[in-house]
């Protein structure tokens, strides 16, 4: 019997088995980089938006506009980048197609809230879903990687939402929005490239 036709022990299996999950784990590992990006363009949109309210620098939702454009830029240059650069094709796994899946699920989720907000829900409450929705989007990112500072940080976004439901006036909104997104992307992002960086130089 040659080596190709010899059965595999089940020791020399559950080694393999565990070379193909290290693997995937080593291609899906979060440097932090898109949670302290997204969360300081939220953080500043939230921050600046207070701040024009006692100003009146713009118009109430003008730092909210440019974020939406600045937004939808982005995702139009990524869209082209993907269409027209060729890229290395690289072996396709379970918890990459994951990830991809709940990338369409929130974006079209986080469009769904955005019209429900300009047609009626209105942004006391719209930015309240908007926080649901990003503690939802944290803790599934923060147990696939089972990084215990985005899961935390979900619950406190989570609670900053559920504070929102119950204010009044949209300066308070923003403030609890700055919160949210302070706890559940920039505070765990910065935490997540600090441990990134660490097992890189080892």
């Amino acid at each position: 019997m040659n080596m190709e036709e010899r059965k595999l022990s089940e020791q020399e299996s559950l080694e393999i088995i565990q070379q193909m999950i290290d693997t995937a784990k080593q291609e899906q590992k979060d440097n932090g980089a898109g949670w302290i990006w997204w969360g300081w363009l939220l953080f500043v949109a939230s921050t600046l938006s207070y701040v024009n309210i006692h100003t009146g620098w713009f118009h109430q939702y003008f730092f909210w506009n440019v974020f939406g454009f600045l937004t939808l830029a982005a995702l139009v240059f990524t869209l082209v980048r993907s269409l027209f650069i060729k890229k290395v094709t690289k072996v396709k796994t379970y918890t990459s197609d994951l990830f991809q899946k709940l990338n369409i699920g929130f974006f079209i989720f986080l469009m769904l809230i955005i019209v429900a907000i300009n047609v009626g829900v209105g942004p006391l409450k719209g930015f309240a879903l908007l926080g649901g929705l990003y503690g939802f989007w944290i803790l599934i990112y923060g147990t696939i990687f089972d990084f215990r500072p985005s899961i935390v940080g979900a619950f406190v976004t989570w609670a900053c939402a559920f504070a929102g439901l119950f204010v009044n006036e949209f300066q308070y909104t923003m403030l609890l929005q700055g919160a949210g997104v302070l706890a559940g992307y920039i505070i765990p992002g910065h935490m997540a490239m600090n441990e990134f960086n660490k097992i890189r130089r080892k």
